[in-house]
């Protein structure tokens, strides 16, 4: 029987087993039943229910962010640009060697936080 949500929901949540990889995550399989009233089974892994969820939102997301910046790739360069200049700009340092230092980085910056964002997301599986 389909039922028509105005919104998505997850409809259940079943334990399956421990996860392997990482002692004290869990592997879930959430029902998800869409706005047009189909449903799918997607797994998802935390240390608890409320954990799980949150990462496989987190996760969906994440790839909806990533194919938006796949579409429009000038979205992408321009937010590079932003995060390689706004330091330098905001700080005013364009006239000494310094904003070298400060591109590389927030660049690096960058880089670390995508790095602690994928192990989040990708934990426990």
């Amino acid at each position: 029987m389909k039922l028509k949500h105005n919104r998505r929901r997850a409809i259940n949540c079943s334990l399956q087993r421990k996860s392997r990889s990482n002692p004290g995550y869990f592997k879930y399989n959430v029902t998800i039943s869409e706005k047009d009233g189909t449903t799918h089974t997607e797994p998802c892994y935390g240390k608890d229910m409320q954990d799980a969820l949150s990462r496989l939102i987190n996760t969906e997301r994440t790839i909806k962010i990533e194919k938006k910046m796949e579409r429009n790739p000038l979205i992408f360069f321009i937010t590079w640009l932003l995060i390689m200049v706004g330091p330098v700009i905001l700080i005013d340092a364009y006239n000494t060697p310094w904003f070298i230092l400060y591109m590389f980085g927030s660049f690096t910056a960058l880089f670390l936080i995508i790095g602690w964002w994928q192990n989040y997301l990708e934990k426990g599986k």
